[in-house]
């Protein structure tokens, strides 16, 4: 059992509540405007470097349009990806990871994305590694995603992220000491979704120890994972 903690910590759904945004601040104002369709703009790329968050955007404003009652749909693309979806039924269409398509795949975004702009309403989400131009895929399709609002999802700097991680900690109803996060940010991977996994984990580890969270009880869980 030892070796399962860190898998067996609880996951926190994406929301855009959870989402710490640093310096996206506009990005995330934007998405929720578009989420009450206000100021609305129906074609919004997001690119990153991987952790930065974008994915965990797309997630949560599906999640917010299922809140709503609406229909709404994640697709983690892959590399024969079909989407085989009805744009004109669909209130929210999230495309995550588009830089992964085959050649085939491609060609089927493209014609969705021209069913999206056949239809009212609908809004069209994707998120790629880089900016669109930079993409290595159709041009037909680089072009399509040029088309509407572009933004950047920029990663949470150290401070950010022990911020956050100190705050999330609070949440569940402890206190995360700095040398904690410090080793953390050391030792492990950087980005927030894996570091609050460790958290989690952290936490329910001194539970079943009775033990106060410390660095020697992180270090020690780590070490039980391996």
């Amino acid at each position: 059992m030892k070796q399962l903690l860190l898998d067996l910590a609880s996951p926190h759904f994406p929301t855009l509540q959870n989402f710490v945004p640093g310096r996206n601040v506009e990005l995330l104002q934007l998405l929720r405007d578009a989420l009450i369709q206000q100021n609305f703009e129906r074609f919004i790329y997001v690119w990153g470097n991987v952790g930065c968050g974008k994915s965990h955007l797309l997630q949560a404003m599906v999640e917010a349009f299922k809140q709503q009652q609406c229909k709404a749909i994640y697709i983690s693309c892959e590399m024969d990806s079909d989407f085989l979806v009805d744009a004109s039924a669909i209130d929210c269409i999230a495309v995550d990871n588009i830089e992964r398509l085959g050649e085939i795949a491609q060609i089927k975004l493209f014609n969705l994305y021209n069913q999206v702009r056949e239809v009212d309403g609908t809004l069209f989400l994707a998120s790629g590694n880089t900016l669109p131009g930079q993409l290595l895929l159709r041009q037909d399709l680089v072009t399509r995603l040029s088309w509407g609002l572009v933004y950047q999802v920029h990663e949470l700097t150290d401070e950010e992220k022990r911020e956050a991680m100190k705050c999330h900690a609070i949440s569940c109803g402890f206190e995360l000491p700095q040398a904690i996060c410090d080793y953390l940010l050391r030792h492990e991977q950087r980005d927030l979704p894996s570091l609050i996994k460790i958290i989690d984990a952290l936490d329910r580890y001194s539970l079943t120890r009775q033990r106060q969270i410390t660095l020697h009880l992180l270090r020690e869980l780590l070490q039980d994972a391996l």
